[in-house]
């Protein structure tokens, strides 16, 4: 089974957010077709959250984006970092920001 494209999976993201009432914007597109794609969580505290793409551990069947969480309630400084550093090095990568008091932003998170 092929994964769905990143505009898509985004798009999809973004308005499901919207329509349950959080606020969810795309900061940077990316690739279309197979951009990786990091979230960045605003838990409106003076805290932030970083959602990555968790590593493959060969299921290549499985359609599923799996996340990881790469920090977790850190300084805004310290996510904004690592992602400018990501795009350094990944032209292709998207961004999604998403306000949010708790923790479940609706992916899988492994």
């Amino acid at each position: 089974m092929s994964r769905l494209r990143s505009d898509l999976w985004c798009g999809i993201f973004v308005r499901r957010h919207n329509d349950l009432g959080h606020m969810c914007v795309m900061v940077r597109r990316g690739d279309p077709i197979a951009g990786q794609v990091f979230i960045e969580v605003d838990h409106l505290d003076g805290t932030r959250s970083l959602y990555t793409p968790a590593p493959l551990a060969g299921r290549d069947d499985d359609a599923r984006l799996v996340f990881q969480c790469r920090f977790k309630r850190a300084e805004p400084a310290k996510v904004q970092e690592r992602i400018a550093r990501e795009i350094e090095f990944d032209p292709d990568l998207w961004v999604l920001s998403l306000d949010l008091r708790g923790d479940d932003i609706g992916v899988d998170v492994v």
